[in-house]
């Protein structure tokens, strides 16, 4: 299960991008996709490839001329979205992709259908972003195309589900799976939980992103919760943290912020307890790895449910950084 996400600056500015893309690698992005608006964004792909290390596609929306630019200029694959390209146009992005060994992703997305199939199903439901991805992928095998990879996106979520779930009975492409303008982080991480976590458990897709609006990092941290939660992929810290009540002495939220970011881009698999409590803390979280419980002016810091020894509060964080850095190390 690969995790993706696409940046958010302006690709004709290389600098920016690459600094981008290094930071979405260092939090476990596996595919980065940039938008190509025009012959210069296309262009900068051949600078902007060499200084990367993880594959890049095209996103291409409207004029197809951009598409072969962009995988001359060193795109691995590229994005289209058929709802918004004529069919002539996608035929000699086939070709080329075909002659040069490039990867497309057929992005259905129902903001952008085809009007007639808009029309026929009354709006963009799930049987008509099915109807448009069967009707592209007809056209790529007539070409003998089949480097294929699925997305049936919809901002609403029911409709997300039902769409792949439809399109995973009537073909074997790869699926992209996500739901597209999920908003700020909250409701992201909310919309995507559900519409890419049922999906998962189902056994529906490939791969994933989790679309955020703001700093495209943040994605890639939910999406690896997501697949932790469903036993899938075990990347990085899962931190496990008390919702507080009226035992609670010390700011848990606070301290929880703090090792959250202490950790950010850590890709081992650590189970990491944060407790309130010092009576029931370390049993809540007996599964953990490694743990802190606090009380007032002090805690305890434990693994697997065992106290270790008592530190101080302002202890809290280097003594558990510490510990998890031997953990680590080997």
């Amino acid at each position: 299960m690969v995790v993706q996400s696409m940046t958010s600056c302006d690709t004709r500015d290389v600098r920016a991008t690459v600094a981008q893309i290094l930071r979405l690698e260092e939090a476990g992005c596996e595919i980065v996709r940039v938008a190509v608006p025009d012959e210069e964004a296309a262009a900068a792909l051949r600078e902007i490839k060499p200084l990367i290390h993880i594959p890049l596609i095209a996103d291409i929306h409207f004029r197809h001329r951009l598409a072969l630019l962009a995988m001359r200029h060193g795109a691995d694959g590229i994005r289209i979205n058929p709802g918004n390209i004529s069919p002539d146009a996608i035929r000699r992005i086939v070709k080329t992709a075909r002659e040069n060994g490039k990867v497309i992703r057929i992005g259905i997305n129902a903001g952008s259908l085809e009007k007639e199939i808009f029309a026929r199903h009354g709006g963009a439901t799930a049987g008509a972003l099915v109807e448009s991805a069967l009707k592209n992928i007809r056209l790529f095998e007539e070409m003998g195309f089949d480097a294929i990879k699925l997305s049936l996106k919809s901002s609403d979520v029911a409709t997300t589900i039902e769409a792949y779930r439809l399109i995973s009975g009537k073909s074997d492409y790869p699926l992209h799976i996500g739901v597209t303008e999920a908003g700020t982080l909250v409701q992201a991480a909310i919309k995507s939980a559900i519409g890419i976590g049922v999906l998962l458990y189902e056994g529906i897709g490939d791969t994933i992103r989790v679309s955020v609006t703001g700093d495209p990092v943040e994605e890639i941290g939910v999406a690896y919760g997501i697949l932790r939660a469903l036993n899938i992929r075990n990347v990085g810290p899962d931190i496990i943290s008390c919702p507080t009540c009226g035992r609670c002495e010390i700011d848990l939220p606070s301290l929880v912020r703090r090792v959250e970011g202490e950790l950010q881009g850590m890709k081992k698999p650590l189970k990491i307890a944060l407790m309130g409590c010092v009576v029931n803390g370390p049993g809540e979280a007996a599964e953990a790895d490694i743990g802190i419980a606090g009380g007032r002016g002090a805690g305890i810091l434990f693994k697997k449910g065992k106290r270790v020894r008592k530190i101080r509060e302002e202890e809290f964080i280097p003594a558990l950084l510490a510990e998890i850095g031997k953990m680590t190390a080997s």
